[in-house]
């Protein structure tokens, strides 16, 4: 019911459309580009729902404590222990190696401002955790979301981050200055 509901709003109110298509993956790390305003979160809580898949994010552990620990659960989180020094790749890499099903999400400019390098963590928790990297621009300019085709890291950083950059070339956030590039 949310799925017809969230294509309702997405296609039908906000007039957006959709390019390409989520891949059949139970896991990957979905990079969205570019994150330049609050309403970033909500949209891909709708876009989460239009392709009908499971998509989750990682928060700090206290979180997930109550009062609020089911709400976050309920949006797809996923709680990492940081008090053991683990760093956050191999805290994610230990998400991914206890799940079945687990779609990591997360804005790689690390900040809604203007960025002209992404942090590299999401390459290397893809890399460590051995899934694919799915890229995700969310283009208010074109009122527009585009999904690529996985993208498997190879041994060639610089390779994989140029194919990252043409992917994202052009796309405008809500706050078009802010955008990536």
């Amino acid at each position: 019911m949310l799925h017809f509901i969230a294509k309702f709003i997405f296609f039908k109110v906000m007039k957006w459309k959709l390019e390409g298509t989520f891949p059949n993956l139970d896991k990957c790390v979905v990079i969205v580009i570019p994150h330049t305003h609050w309403l970033d979160f909500p949209l891909g809580v709708i876009v989460r729902k239009v392709v009908n898949k499971e998509i989750h994010y990682v928060g700090k552990k206290g979180l997930f404590k109550a009062p609020y620990g089911w709400f976050f659960r309920w949006l797809g989180g996923a709680p990492v222990d940081r008090s053991q020094k683990q760093n956050m790749v191999d805290a994610v890499a230990q998400v991914f190696e206890e799940r079945e099903v687990f779609r990591f999400a997360l804005a790689p400019e690390g900040t809604r401002k203007k960025v002209s390098a992404l942090k590299t963590g999401f390459y290397y928790i893809a890399k460590k955790s051995n899934v694919p990297i799915v890229m995700v621009a969310f283009d208010f300019g074109k009122k527009q979301v585009k999904i690529s085709e996985p993208l498997w890291t190879s041994d060639d950083i610089n390779k994989d981050f140029r194919k990252v950059r043409e992917f994202f070339k052009g796309v405008k956030g809500k706050i078009p200055e802010y955008s990536f590039g």
